[in-house]
């Protein structure tokens, strides 16, 4: 699958998304290629795998484009051998709300303590409903890319980590 992703990311609040996921699925993700402008991504959740190459944001940081197929577990764990220092370790919660469902994920290890839920829309101005639990948007900041929160984990940023509410 090819397009042009359009998403929005936000910090959460607070853990009551929890009470409307709808399901959950622990995730590794890893990187191949973590270039300015491009990344080329392995994840494994459960019993599936993607090999996902993302193009560069543009200027507002809403969309770019994004390459994904699903390949075989055991060589997504061979394709993990040849990723670049740092494993991103999360849960994923689906949290529909308003039409949309918000991917929230709960980070671990070096990133515990970061939670962000995003929403993928089909165009940068369609409408969507904002749940209580979501926070302050950082879409378009790069500090929380997951390929850069694999070089600079949310445990290292200190006194400088943001609030997670808005």
């Amino acid at each position: 699958m090819h397009h042009t992703e359009t998403e929005r990311k936000f910090l959460v609040k607070d853990n009551t998304y929890k009470n409307a996921a709808t399901e959950s699925r622990r995730m590794t993700q890893g990187y191949i290629c973590r270039e300015s402008g491009r990344t080329v991504r392995v994840r494994i959740s459960d019993s599936m795998a993607w090999l996902t190459i993302k193009g560069a944001s543009n200027d507002s940081g809403l969309s770019r484009y994004e390459w994904e197929k699903e390949i075989p577990v055991d060589e997504a764990r061979g394709l993990m051998a040849l990723c670049r220092e740092g494993i991103i370790d999360k849960t994923r919660y689906i949290v529909p709300f308003g039409g949309h469902d918000f991917e929230v994920d709960e980070f671990h290890g070096d990133n515990a303590g970061l939670v962000m839920a995003e929403i993928e829309l089909e165009n940068e101005s369609e409408p969507f409903g904002r749940p209580g639990w979501l926070g302050k948007e950082v879409t378009g900041d790069r500090r929380y890319y997951n390929s850069m929160l694999t070089l600079h984990p949310f445990s290292e940023w200190g006194c400088s980590a943001p609030e997670q509410a808005e």
